[in-house]
């Protein structure tokens, strides 16, 4: 399964093992960057190896076309949004 822009992943291995993650960034086929707005914040994203994520078939679709067209993104917004879908 491809990994795109604003899609929820859940990591698997690491301190970090089990949180949710918005992706902000595709490096390459192997790593992405992803960001939650709290531990990891957007100014710093930790870049995962995509073999160490669960990912999922949510898609946040606000943060998606945002992240595409550069526009600024908060990290309060990426908090929302993993709020909103926790439920």
């Amino acid at each position: 399964m491809k990994v795109a822009l604003g899609q929820i992943v859940v990591s698997r291995a690491g301190r970090d093992a089990g949180r949710r993650f918005v992706v902000v960034g595709v490096v390459d086929d192997f790593f992405v960057e992803i960001s939650d707005g709290d531990l990891r914040k957007l100014e710093k994203p930790k870049k995962k190896k995509i073999k160490h994520l669960n990912i999922t078939a949510e898609k946040v679709d606000s943060l998606e076309e945002k992240l595409k067209s550069g526009a600024r993104i908060t990290n309060a917004e990426i908090r929302k949004a993993l709020a909103a879908l926790n439920c």
